[in-house]
């Protein structure tokens, strides 16, 4: 799959996930074979835009490929000026964000709130896109409630706008992620235009991933809170709908390996006195898939320090691998 000038290694993304999808943890997917990762979304406000806390979301290196950035706001202008800023930083591909559900973000008439408003759209994605000289690409919801699904305009928007790729999640904002997601609206889309349509929404397993593909005609797929706790999901899903193999899902040893770099990597990035914290939410999500233990994420929880964080992860870590080896 192609954005712009840039040829993906797949067509597996990674969501941008506010809280979530730092630099190490874009590491982590983009190892498990995610062709693209994004920062966590950027406010337009410029009195945020030099702040310690916007410096570690636009973290990036090398490992992680090309430098996708999402970005959120309302007025045309100040998004324009918040694309240019991140590029100047080094962002490789704008993302715009019309798809975030969550009240705080839609009070300020950004996010999904602004499906609302198709003739702002545009004044929005006209000026973004001629503001920098990179590829500026949409995330959307099918529309703002189940009476107003306007993703077909919207995309068409979009297009005429010269955004370079459309992510679609499968639900309205009035759905929020409740239910099922719904693919029939994504495939008239990708009926509809012509740039590259990204299908997102429960896409929990290699093959769920197929079969959305399939369904809509969507030129990728990206996963979000699946990857929570499984990292590994992007290299199953990438052998099966590139290579149509099934792919062993990484070894109870690797798995316990990668989690503790993880979580180091964590620590080293946010600084121990909020790495620590951080790593919490991360290891509850890790156990969900190995081996839940309420009684240890109680006790894990209420550890304040970093090194011995670790050092009790890693004998509980340890105490799991020798119970499989018995």
């Amino acid at each position: 799959m192609q954005i712009g000038s840039y040829q993906l290694k797949n067509r597996v993304l990674l969501a941008p996930m506010a809280g979530i999808t730092d630099k190490p943890f874009r590491r982590l997917c983009a190892h498990y074979g995610a062709g693209l990762t994004f920062s966590e979304m950027m406010s337009t406000n410029p009195q945020v835009w030099h702040t310690e806390k916007s410096k570690l979301r636009l973290a990036h290196s090398e490992d992680l490929g090309i430098n996708a950035v999402q970005i959120a706001g309302s007025d045309p202008l100040e998004m324009a000026r918040a694309a240019a800023v991140n590029v100047e930083y080094g962002s490789e591909i704008i993302d715009i964000n019309m798809g975030c559900p969550a009240k705080k973000v839609n009070r300020k008439l950004a996010g999904s709130a602004l499906l609302q408003f198709p003739d702002l759209v545009e004044k929005i994605l006209q000026e973004v896109v001629n503001a920098v000289a990179v590829p500026v690409t949409l995330k959307i919801r099918t529309g703002w409630d189940k009476s107003n699904r306007n993703c077909v305009q919207i995309g068409k928007i979009a297009e005429q706008s010269g955004i370079q790729a459309l992510t679609i999640h499968g639900r309205t904002r009035e759905c929020l992620f409740e239910g099922e997601a719904e693919y029939d609206n994504i495939r008239a889309v990708k009926r509809a235009i012509s740039i590259p349509v990204i299908a997102n929404g429960d896409i929990d397993s290699a093959e769920k991933a197929k079969a959305v593909l399939d369904y809509t005609g969507a030129d990728a797929i990206m996963i979000g809170r699946a990857a929570l706790g499984n990292p590994w999901l992007f290299k199953a899903v990438d052998s099966l709908i590139e290579h149509n193999l099934i792919t062993q899902t990484p070894s109870l040893s690797e798995k316990c390996g990668q989690i503790l770099r993880h979580i180091q990597e964590l620590h080293q990035f946010y600084g121990e006195q909020k790495g620590y914290r951080i790593a919490r939410k991360h290891v509850a999500w890790y156990l969900q898939g190995i081996q839940p233990d309420s009684v240890f994420r109680q006790a894990f929880n209420t550890i304040s320090d970093a090194k011995e964080q670790l050092i009790v992860l890693e004998d509980f870590l340890n105490s799991i691998l020798d119970k499989e080896k018995c």
